[in-house]
């Protein structure tokens, strides 16, 4: 912000609001928020996460209705970014490599509607950048088998109780267990490089 005195004047319009008009957000479902929370959370130039819930019918979704009943809902997680530093294009192929996008009834322990993998795209821009990648990694066949991630219109976003958010900040040890107990790490790991030397 100092900077913002020894500027121009039109710096210091673009300096008064830091930001605010260069972020961008982007929408990903890979099963267990915690663990897609905490992926993005690693990459340069993502500024937050927010875990919640997307897709479905129920306003104000509660964990144990998206968890337990039909709801529509996929556990999500509404990225903000700066694309100055990180693209939209560098999102999606960060996604589509830590999860497993070749199973379509869940991911890893987590079985069900709610835990599948979805993009869900705010424009026609995002969609052919979704649409692209999974066309190149099926070309590829570094999978050995079709990717079966769903390529969504976007929806609203209902965040999460605050108890999902930063989960594995808050419960470190409860939540290195539960991902290293449910073989996610393990399984991407697996499914990229069985499909690449061909097993």
């Amino acid at each position: 912000m100092a900077l913002g005195f020894f500027s121009s004047a039109g710096a210091q319009d673009q300096v008064s609001s830091p930001d605010a008009k260069r972020l961008s957000t982007a929408v990903f479902a890979g099963g267990c928020f915690w663990c897609v929370e905490a992926d993005f959370d690693k990459v340069d130039g993502v500024v937050s996460t927010v875990s919640g819930y997307t897709g479905g019918t129920v306003v104000n979704p509660t964990y144990e209705q998206v968890s337990h009943k039909k709801t529509g809902h996929y556990e999500a997680v509404k990225v903000t970014y700066d694309p100055d530093k990180v693209s939209y294009d560098a999102l999606v192929d960060y996604y589509f490599h830590h999860i497993d996008p070749t199973d379509s009834t869940g991911q890893f322990c987590d079985k069900g509607d709610s835990y599948r993998s979805a993009v869900f795209v705010a424009n026609a821009d995002q969609r052919e950048v979704a649409e692209t990648e999974v066309e190149m990694i099926d070309h590829s066949g570094v999978l050995g088998t079709p990717v079966v991630t769903k390529i969504l219109d976007a929806s609203t976003f209902w965040p999460a109780e605050d108890y999902h958010q930063d989960y594995y900040k808050k419960n470190p040890l409860k939540y290195r267990y539960y991902r290293t107990a449910c073989g996610r790490d393990a399984r991407v790991k697996k499914v990229w490089a069985d499909g690449a030397s061909g097993h």
